[in-house]
């Protein structure tokens, strides 16, 4: 090739790669002066076309994905708005199906039961808008730990028939230090209007009575709004409770240790009175206001458990079937029937541990003993009124007996 050719092919390379590079420049140059409207245009149509395509219907799910001590009662739901809902399947993260239902008007949804504590679960939630597009969301969360939470053991129990001394008492599974919280959290009324006040026993029990008995045939309302509340640092009730209960007729009991007779009135008309054997000088009865609390046609009854033990350590006493036992106490004291002992010692002579002792039969059937009749005309939360044995009074706390301390100091005990 001579270099005149040389130098015209060059030329013509030269001249092809600028008009590459001019129109390059131009293409560019172009886009930003005269042709960005139709290249804004043509995204415009894009984005317009897939927002056609997005769902309007907005889900949330409670609680929020990740959370951690999510509430057991009210924590977990789904909702949408702009759509309706048409499926929520809620698991464990072991994949255990969660029952549950959406709402009549398919807005909403939550389970049926009460969650588990210190479980993972997931809820996968599908919904619809006008158009038909669906929306999905996808949550997972931890319910409140055993160890993060407390809950409260209550006496009586819903729907039951009380008698007029029986307490509402609750006991904590664990130490309340912020008890001011969680007495503002447990409110009890009754239809009668009686006041009625709180006292903490200590960091775990908390009973609530009002100044008198409460009114025979009244209704008595416990609610427990504990969700979330901090009972102590790190520690949240997780209980949302409503109890009632109702107060039957006005029955109390006076045992005399002195006369050895027992005088069980109505709304203060004497009904009956019966003989009985109450503890020996030895082993005195407390004296003070006892409140039924457990009710056992034959239970069985060991001296050992309640202190009262022989040289080898064993039960002084060991009866297998005491028929006829109502609890007055905590520690042991009960209101029982006793065939044992001679029909002569009733009405005469004390013989007792610390008990009140009726006449009765082996096998709690007879009908015509005083144990029999005693136990199928008495309630949890009668009233039994021990006097003249010559002991102390018993402490409040020891059973359901806090009528053992006056209205200023009962009400000295309430944190709020």
């Amino acid at each position: 090739m001579t270099n005149s050719k040389r130098r015209k092919g060059l030329a013509v390379v030269s001249a092809l790669l600028g008009g590459v590079l001019v129109l390059s420049a131009c293409s560019g140059g172009g886009d930003n002066a005269s042709g960005s409207g139709d290249g804004d245009t043509s995204q415009a149509k894009v984005d317009e076309a897939a927002a056609k395509k997005t769902s309007e219907a907005q889900i949330k799910i409670t609680p929020e994905d990740g959370t951690d001590n999510a509430s057991i009662n009210n924590s977990a739901a789904v909702t949408v708005s702009k759509g309706t809902l048409t499926e929520v399947t809620m698991t464990t993260a072991e994949g255990a199906a969660v029952e549950g239902e959406i709402s009549a008007d398919k807005t909403s949804w939550k389970p049926s039961a009460q969650l588990e504590r210190s479980t993972t679960y997931k809820v996968t939630a599908t919904a619809k808008d006008s158009k038909g597009l669906e929306a999905h969301e996808n949550a997972s969360f931890t319910t409140v730990s055993p160890d993060n939470s407390f809950l409260g053991y209550f006496t009586p129990e819903d729907g039951s028939t009380v008698g007029v001394g029986m307490p509402v008492s609750i006991n904590f599974d664990k130490a309340i230090s912020n008890k001011a919280g969680v007495q503002k959290g447990i409110t009890v009324s009754t239809t009668s209007g009686q006041e009625v006040v709180c006292h903490w026993f200590n960091d775990q029990r908390m009973d609530c009575r009002p100044d008198e008995y409460w009114q025979e045939g009244s209704t008595v309302t416990l609610k427990m709004a504990l969700d979330g509340v901090e009972g102590a640092d790190g520690v949240y009730g997780v209980q949302e409770k409503t109890v009632t209960f109702k107060i039957g007729r006005n029955q109390i009991s006076y045992v005399d240790a002195k006369t050895k007779q027992m005088k069980v009135t109505q709304d203060g008309k004497t009904v009956k009175t019966i003989p009985i054997s109450a503890g020996s000088p030895e082993n005195k009865t407390y004296e003070g206001i006892m409140v039924m609390s457990e009710k056992f046609k034959e239970t069985r009854m060991n001296g050992a458990t309640v202190g009262f033990t022989d040289d080898d350590g064993k039960g002084e006493y060991d009866i297998k079937d005491v028929p006829h036992a109502i609890r007055l106490s905590t520690s042991g004291t009960f209101i029982h029937g006793n065939y044992w002992g001679s029909d002569s010692i009733f009405g005469s002579v004390n013989t007792s541990h610390g008990c009140v002792g009726l006449n009765d039969t082996k096998g709690a059937n007879d009908k015509g003993t005083a144990g029999y009749w005693f136990y199928n005309n008495s309630i949890v939360g009668d009233v039994v009124v021990v006097e003249n044995t010559g002991d102390k009074t018993i402490a409040p706390d020891n059973g359901l007996n806090g009528w053992n301390m006056d209205w200023a100091q009962w009400k000295a005990g309430s944190a709020v």
